[in-house]
C-alpha cells in the first residue's frame, strides 16, 4: 500500500505552476489519493484540489508539496509545524536553496515517496515572545531599526545572565536553516542544518563587539531593548509581526525538529549551498 493518501499543496503567490498542479492531480487520480489546497489558492487557480484551511491541511495531509521558491517553502514548513506531514520542495523558477527537486523530477519524486524511498530531515524552528505576542519562524527572527528611529541597542542575556550588548541596524536570531539567509548576508557563518542551536548576528554593527554568537538549543535567550535604542520592528521569516520599544524584553526559544523536509538523496546541503551562494573553491596559494 502506498504511503500517501492525501497531498497538500502550497503555491507561490504570483507564479502559478498550473502544469505542476495538473501533474499532481493526475498522479493522485490513479491512486485514489486526495489533493488538498489552501482555499484562497484553489480559488485563484481554479484547480481540482479540495479547498481547506491551513489547520485542516496540517492535520490531514500525508505530504505537503511546496511549488515555488524559498519563501513558499518556508510558508509550507510553517504550515506543517506540529503536523505529521513532511514537506517536499519543488523549485519553480530561480534556483531555490531549500527545494529538493526541479519541476521535471516531480512525478518520479511522488512515486519514490509513495514507495517509502526517501528520508526525512528535521529542521529547527525559532519561537519569539514579546508582550502578548508570539510567533514562529523557520529561518530567522529579526529586530530591526524602524525608519527614522535610532539604531537597535540590545542587551543579550543567556541563561538569565547578561552577556553582550549590540548596537546595530538589526539583530538577527537565525536557525541553522536561516544561517544562509539574512544572517549570512550580514557576515554570519554557514551552519549545517544538522546542528541544533541559535545563531545571533548583528547587522551593520556599531558596537565594539561585532561577532556572531552560536548558542546551544537548550540555552535560554532574551533580548532586552536598552534605553538608548530606537523603536524596533520584529520580523519572522521576513513578515512584520510586531514592534518593541526601550524597556521591552524579547524571549527567543529554539524548537527542535519543528518541521520535516523530504530528501531523496539527489543533492547534499553543501552542494546546494555552493550553487545558491555561488561559492568557488579555495584560493590558489601564492
Amino acid at each position: 500500500m502506498g504511503l500517501i493518501s492525501s497531498v497538500g499543496l502550497v503555491l507561490h503567490p504570483e507564479r502559478t505552476p498550473t502544469q505542476l498542479v495538473d501533474t499532481i492531480v493526475r498522479w493522485s487520480r490513479g491512486r485514489n489519493t486526495k489533493v488538498l489546497g489552501l482555499a484562497e489558492e484553489v480559488a485563484r487557480i481554479g484547480c481540482e484540489a479540495v479547498p481547506v484551511q491551513a489547520e485542516e491541511m496540517n492535520a490531514s495531509a500525508d505530504l505537503v508539496v511546496s511549488l515555488g521558491g524559498d519563501g513558499t517553502m518556508l510558508r509550507a514548513m510553517r504550515l506543517a509545524v506540529g503536523g505529521r506531514a513532511p514537506v517536499l520542495g519543488v523549485n519553480v523558477g530561480r534556483l531555490g536553496f531549500l527545494a529538493e527537486i526541479d519541476m521535471p523530477d516531480l512525478p518520479a519524486a511522488l512515486d519514490a515517496i509513495d514507495q517509502h524511498r526517501f528520508t526525512v530531515e528535521g529542521r529547527s524552528g525559532v519561537q519569539v515572545r514579546f508582550g502578548s505576542g508570539q510567533e514562529t519562524a523557520l529561518n530567522d527572527i529579526v529586530l530591526i531599526r524602524s525608519p527614522g528611529q535610532r539604531s537597535a541597542a540590545v542587551a543579550v542575556r543567556v541563561q538569565d545572565q547578561p552577556f553582550v550588548h549590540y548596537s546595530a541596524d538589526a539583530i538577527v536570531v537565525a536557525t541553522p536553516t536561516g544561517s544562509t539567509a539574512y544572517s549570512f548576508s550580514a557576515g554570519g557563518p554557514i551552519v549545517s542544518p544538522n546542528a541544533e542551536g541559535l545563531l545571533v548576528t548583528p547587522v551593520a554593527p556599531h558596537s565594539a563587539f561585532n561577532r556572531s554568537l552560536f548558542l546551544s538549543s537548550g540555552e535560554r535567550l532574551a533580548l532586552e531593548i536598552l534605553p538608548n535604542s530606537g523603536d524596533l520592528a520584529i520580523e519572522a521569516d521576513g513578515r512584520l509581526v510586531g514592534k518593541v520599544r526601550p524597556g521591552d524584553v524579547v524571549e527567543v526559544t529554539m524548537l527542535p525538529a519543528a518541521a520535516r523536509i523530504v530528501r531523496l538523496g539527489q543533492t547534499t546541503f553543501y552542494q546546494r549551498a555552493q550553487r545558491k551562494l555561488q561559492l568557488s573553491g579555495s584560493a590558489e596559494p601564492i
